[in-house]
């Protein structure tokens, strides 16, 4: 699974640029993204089936309509999930692994690649250490990873540089092929 971060000022274009780095990666293999939010919103509707059973006390719930299927976790950035640990996945050390927003990231990558995506595009996470492409102003040294692009190159050399990342494994352990090793085996989709 390839995986690449867009880190960038609120309104810098990181969504507009997500719009348009998906349809060409999905050209190569699935994608995911995962976007971070900031602040709390209610994602379903009050009083609806899935609603009642997760305030019944549902730690997931599922979603399936003839369209769509969706998931709806109780355990976000203020309670993530304590498998995988962030610091196996990103290869921080124990402070930063205690930091629930990349615990949170690493979990939802774990259960992307599960899930079988050859693609990840990140929105936010700007501190996950990952490979970025950095959008708008943003100062280099306020992101976690390591920058690969800029949101003003062309859609197409960011598709080239994103199929060209090393694949990585977010479930394997330290010194197999995660995120902080560095002996990560590299597989063109």
């Amino acid at each position: 699974m390839k995986v690449v971060c867009l880190a960038g000022a609120s309104d810098s274009g990181k969504t507009t640029l997500a719009e348009a780095l998906v349809p060409e990666l999905a050209d190569h293999g699935r994608v995911a993204t995962v976007k971070s939010i900031h602040h709390d919103i209610e994602i379903d509707t009050p009083g609806t089936d899935t609603h009642r059973h997760r305030t019944a006390g549902a730690e997931t719930v599922v979603g399936v309509t003839p369209e769509l299927t969706f998931d709806i976790s109780t355990r976000g950035k203020r309670d993530p999930p304590d498998a995988p640990d962030a610091s196996d996945v990103f290869g921080t050390d124990d402070a930063d692994a205690n930091d629930s927003e990349l615990q949170a990231l690493a979990s939802t990558l774990a259960r992307l690649e599960r899930r079988g995506y050859a693609f990840v595009v990140v929105e936010g996470f700007s501190a996950a250490p990952l490979p970025t492409i950095l959008v708008g102003d943003r100062d280099p040294s306020a992101v976690g990873g390591e920058i690969v692009g800029r949101g003003t190159d062309s859609v197409d050399d960011l598709v080239a540089t994103i199929r060209s990342l090393e694949s990585v494994s977010v479930l394997a352990r330290p010194g197999d092929g995660g995120l902080g090793d560095e002996s990560l085996e590299s597989d063109d989709q």
